[in-house]
């Protein structure tokens, strides 16, 4: 089955028509998108879009042979022209199949947005599923094979694709296809960097890609570390990285702190910004969860878990410290570093730089920002991936 993207922007395109922000800015040239559609085997079209037959012609194909053409959202603004020949746009009720005179068989996916999905599948058998923005598969229960191809609105609603892996629609072979890309995430290296984080990618306009063919799916980092300053948005960066994966366990080492209004507040905005299909535990004890078998951890953050092993150990007291305390901090931290290298289960893992401002004033703080920077180089050296998070960019070190 031959699939050819005649557009991959927003409704809207990319850029925005009159829209001044930094990702319309940026979307010029070959990074510009169309609003979004699809022609398969040059017999049916998903999602008539303004200038599809000129983008067919540009791609080397022509709208001639179309025999359906099935709209996935409600197409606002001014009506599409529709070309000479070509069969009237309509949508299918949730669940209704139709089978094309080519051979392919067509069924309409129910989704929990203004919208229809569809299922496509070859006369060879090849399966795709196509998604409309914002639109993730409603009442999706275990799947007897994953798609072959997935194209969907990644940026837009990762929980999406988070639903189709949970359901075994899409697998490690799965071919996930950004669409319907928006000015929300910067195009070029930044867009195909998130995309990647979530086992994705994205096509130019008018690409042509064969549905079941082999394709090197990115390589999603099983192992990464999300390092940068205070408020720099490192958590928000590390939860991105998991957003696009089911079942997700977040580990807060933070714990609660009876009394304190303003601590209470800060976890309560990270608990709203997860998705609700995610887990929580709060705890110091990392090494049991990443030596058992499960769904992705995030650990938030390196730099609290340090700091309930420091307690244990006393090694805020210089005595104690002299006496023990180091060692006893060493053997912790080496457990940890050993479990990390060990773990199967996929890993992000949150830290502070402290060691760039205003030296601390005690033996104690100083004790403290030593011992992080060591404990994050030992970190960072068994992950295939490390970030630094700068005024909210991330910037690869590693991976």
């Amino acid at each position: 089955m031959e699939l050819t993207l005649l557009g991959t922007g927003a409704p809207e395109g990319l850029p925005r028509p009159d829209c001044p922000c930094a990702g319309c800015a940026g979307a010029r040239g070959p990074l510009a998108r169309a609003a979004t559609a699809l022609l398969v085997d040059g017999a049916l079209l998903l999602d008539l879009t303004p200038g599809a037959a000129l983008a067919a012609a540009r791609a080397g194909h022509s709208l001639a042979g179309v025999r359906q053409v099935l709209l996935t959202h409600p197409h606002d603004g001014p009506p599409v022209e529709q070309p000479a020949g070509l069969p009237s746009a309509g949508r299918v009720p949730d669940g209704r199949e139709l089978t094309l005179i080519s051979g392919h068989r067509v069924r309409a996916v129910p989704v929990d947005a203004p919208g229809t999905g569809y299922e496509v599948v070859a006369p060879e058998g090849e399966r795709l599923l196509y998604l409309p923005p914002g639109g993730a598969p409603a009442g999706l229960g275990a799947v007897e094979q994953p798609y072959d191809m997935v194209v969907a609105d990644v940026t837009g609603r990762p929980a999406a694709l988070a639903r189709l892996r949970g359901a075994g629609a899409v697998a490690a072979t799965t071919d996930v296809v950004a669409a319907h890309l928006d000015h929300d995430v910067p195009p070029g290296p930044e867009l195909d960097r998130r995309l990647a984080a979530a086992g994705a990618r994205a096509v130019p306009d008018g690409t042509t890609l064969v549905v079941g063919e082999y394709h090197a799916v990115p390589d999603v980092p099983r192992r990464t570390l999300v390092t940068g300053g205070a408020r720099s948005g490192k958590s928000l960066e590390a939860e991105r990285r998991l957003e696009a994966f089911p079942g997700v366990v977040y580990v807060a080492t933070g714990g609660g702190r009876d009394g304190d209004a303003d601590w209470a507040a800060r976890v309560g905005l990270h608990r709203e910004r997860r998705p609700a299909s995610w887990r929580t535990e709060e705890t110091c004890d990392l090494v049991p969860l990443l030596a058992a078998d499960g769904p992705p951890l995030l650990v938030d953050c390196l730099s609290l878990w340090l700091t309930d092993a420091m307690d244990r150990v006393g090694a805020w007291d210089d005595d104690v410290w002299a006496k023990g305390g180091r060692d006893a901090l060493l053997e912790r931290t080496a457990e940890l570093v050993a479990a990390v290298r060990a773990t199967r289960r996929r890993l992000v893992a949150v830290t502070n730089e402290v060691g760039s401002g205003v030296v601390p004033a005690t033996p104690a703080g100083r004790r403290f920002r030593d011992e992080l920077g060591r404990l994050n180089a030992a970190v960072a050296a068994e992950c295939e991936h490390v970030l630094l998070v700068v005024a909210g960019q991330a910037l690869a070190l590693r991976g």
